[in-house]
């Protein structure tokens, strides 16, 4: 009661207000247009104004309020149909990982275009068209993936790229990644799907190249680096030694090695092989002194012993691994065969009959038969040369001969195989 008396009040105030300033404030409003004119008071006017307003103002909210029901009606439809399309991209998914490729090709690519994620149903389709063995559509798919997502190079690319490895085109997977490469830094994905295409290609000095960056993003363990790089400089080095004049070559690689891999027997051995091949004997005699200094192995001390570099030195620097080994039938044929360089054939036939007798070998067997056919000694070198031939003999495979193909057969049998 008291706020409806507080209004009256109110009203009364701003009517008297209203009224003194009408008395007080005298003026028109003078509207001509043409030959026509229209005047009223300054406060009849104003209020003509102010309900001219009014009307215009309720007027639109009414026009807006017929609009606003056919804009919520197209939000409505176009959440139901981006629903009813994510609905259909999960039941192409589920298609997808179940191998029913045609079925899901169909509905990713019905839904894509009411999909909010538009790149995912063109990639999804793209690989089932792929495992279909249609790789045009596949690639069709791909195109439009890019048209409708901004911003997707990198994804479609990968994804261009690991179907050109699943179809064996390593060649064209390997160029889609070398410009991703160059586009992204150190991607993982790159990275990684560059190390499968240069192992595929055989590319091994891209895969050595690559080999620190795998590691620098973690994407490879210790274990597998070692591995990788152990393969890349062993590849590398066989293929470049093919051409003695490219023995730079292998000394930069030699010196571009891991420590860990110039102490690796296998490339050690091939990297000497590659010396000697270039002519280079002296500097693969340190090479082998110097590893077997730092760690035994038979297959270095073999090759020691066929290098003719300083065979006095070489003989006096193998009499002292001896003292330390004076068992090791490897280093006794090196030994022999030093002495023979030397020219001292009876301490080479003690040497080879000291390896003999750790060892029974075909191969020293062969050195004494020929050193004792150089002597003379005829009937020592033809039993060595038996004995050789008897120990290379049960190294060979067991294969039928044809004597066990007569065995269990009568002579009538045997005759008329011959007579046959």
């Amino acid at each position: 009661m008291r706020k409806l008396l507080l209004l009256i009040v109110l009203g009364l105030a701003v009517g008297a207000l209203f009224g003194h300033l009408m008395m007080s404030v005298p003026g028109y409003w003078l509207i001509r247009v043409g030959d026509t004119s229209f005047q009223t008071s300054f406060w009849f006017g104003l209020v003509l104004l102010l309900a001219a307003f009014f009307i215009i103002h309720f007027a639109l909210r009414l026009l807006a309020g017929l609009i606003r029901p056919m804009g919520r009606f197209r939000r409505w439809n176009s959440r139901a149909r981006n629903r009813k399309a994510m609905k259909q991209t999960v039941r192409g998914l589920v298609a997808l990982t179940e191998g029913r490729w045609k079925r899901a090709e169909k509905t990713l690519v019905k839904a894509a275009d009411d999909s909010s994620t538009p790149l995912v149903n063109y990639l999804s389709a793209a690989l089932a068209s792929h495992y279909q063995g249609h790789y045009d559509k596949a690639q069709a798919h791909l195109n439009q993936a890019q048209l409708t997502t901004e911003g997707a190079d990198t994804a479609v690319g990968l994804m261009q790229a690991q179907l050109m490895i699943d179809r064996q085109q390593p060649e064209e997977a390997l160029a889609i990644l070398t410009r991703l490469d160059k586009q992204l830094n150190n991607h993982p994905q790159v990275l990684k799907l560059l190390k499968q295409v240069y192992l595929s290609v055989s590319d091994w000095e891209g895969l050595r190249r690559l080999i620190p960056r795998l590691a620098a993003q973690r994407l490879i363990s210790a274990q597998e680096r070692e591995q990788l790089e152990f393969k890349a400089y062993r590849e590398l080095i066989v293929f470049e030694a093919q051409n003695p004049s490219d023995i730079e070559r292998v000394r930069g690689l030699w010196a571009d090695m891991p420590d860990y891999l110039r102490a690796n027997t296998d490339l050690i051995v091939l990297y000497t092989e590659a010396l000697v091949r270039a002519g280079e004997e002296p500097i693969a005699e340190r090479l082998l002194s110097h590893s077997l200094d730092q760690h035994w192995d038979n297959r270095l001390v073999k090759r020691y012993g066929l290098i003719n570099v300083d065979a006095a030195r070489q003989l006096a620097k193998a009499e002292k691994w001896l003292q330390q080994r004076p068992n090791e039938p490897e280093l006794l044929l090196a030994l022999g065969r030093l002495s023979l360089r030397t020219g001292q054939w009876g301490k080479a036939q003690e040497y080879f009959e000291a390896s003999q007798r750790q060892r029974p070998n075909g191969v020293v067997c062969a050195e004494l038969a020929r050193l004792f056919a150089s002597l003379g000694e005829h009937n020592k070198s033809q039993l060595y040369y038996r004995q050789s031939v008897e120990m290379l003999a049960k190294s060979l495979p067991s294969l039928p001969q044809p004597s066990d193909a007569n065995e269990g057969k009568t002579p009538q049998e045997k005759d008329a195989k011959k007579s046959a």
